[in-house]
């Protein structure tokens, strides 16, 4: 293998990963703008979502896109239902009293995970299947052909899917009357309230809206690992709040490009120094931009409010 093809192979699974990291860190970053939460348990949401993906696939016998619209349907139900049932209440509470029970919520999904399926890993099926297989083979092979890169069929499904839908999420939040409550929303919730925004209603939304993105990461992982078990989520999850840290806590552009960037550096230091150092060097990058930059890369990190 060449040095150019070395390195292309290096770009597209940083790619691919990339974009799968910046789809979490969206979540998270949604969130915190509008409730300055961490919520902790949306790693395991993607998770629960690999799993629906899987039985969807193996028992109902459903092709990938369908199950992908049912995990993410059950999972954007399932957020809105966790911030109805365990954020809500507590919102007027200090702020450790929620994010103890993210960690709580979490460790509840993670638990119930092992006792419903049992905690060894279950392989997700690899094959796309369909016209869509066939399209994503076909354009694989062009890529070998024409760019002497070696990527494969799974990869350009991760990396069109992640950018299909950071292009929608980007004309939801600019384009949108509840990407506009959103944004008031996290400017100042009081205002926003006063202003006749039902502020409830937008912050289910937003957790829905963060979980549905949660649930195509979390079968877009699956697709790619490809196995599936109750602590499939905790890697990606933390790596995606570093990702979401990296760009700028609050910024939706900065997830995606923390994301991008963080996915970048696990698979360049894979390649070219070693594997070992390939969950190392996310941490590194944490420890170092919250030394030379807290608000993270695009400098707009949420301002906190007394």
């Amino acid at each position: 293998m060449g040095e150019f093809e070395r390195f292309g192979l290096y770009f597209v699974q940083g790619l691919a990963w990339g974009s799968v990291y910046a789809l979490i860190a969206l979540g998270y970053t949604m969130v915190y703008g509008v409730l300055r939460l961490i919520n902790f348990a949306h790693g395991d949401i993607l998770m629960v979502a690999a799993y629906i993906a899987l039985f969807a696939i193996t028992l109902w016998h459903l092709p990938l896109l369908l199950a992908l619209l049912l995990a993410i349907a059950a999972c954007a139900l399932l957020g809105a239902l966790i911030e109805r049932g365990a954020y809500r209440p507590l919102r007027n509470q200090p702020r450790l009293a929620a994010l103890i029970t993210a960690i709580g919520v979490s460790l509840f999904l993670e638990n119930l995970a092992q006792l419903l399926f049992g905690a060894a890993p279950r392989p997700f099926p690899t094959e796309i299947g369909g016209r869509l297989g066939a399209l994503m083979a076909l354009a694989s092979q062009r890529c070998r052909q024409s760019l002497q890169i070696q990527i494969e069929p799974n990869q350009i499904f991760i990396i069109i899917t992640s950018a299909g839908l950071l292009i929608l999420l980007h004309l939801l939040v600019s384009r949108t009357r509840f990407g506009r409550a959103m944004r008031a929303i996290s400017f100042d919730r009081e205002a926003a309230s006063l202003m006749g925004i039902n502020t409830d209603r937008i912050i289910s939304l937003t957790f829905a809206l963060g979980s549905g993105l949660a649930a195509v990461a979390g079968v877009l992982i699956a697709l790619g690992w490809p196995k599936v078990w109750p602590l499939l989520g905790f890697s990606p999850g933390i790596k995606a709040f570093i990702a979401a840290v990296l760009g700028g806590i609050g910024s939706i552009p900065g997830a995606v490009l923390g994301g991008m960037t963080l996915g970048m550096a696990e698979y360049m230091t894979a390649g070219y120094i070693s594997s070992d150092y390939k969950d190392a060097i996310a941490f590194a990058i944490l420890i170092i931009i919250l030394l030379i930059r807290p608000k993270g890369i695009t400098g707009k990190g949420m301002i906190e409010k007394a």
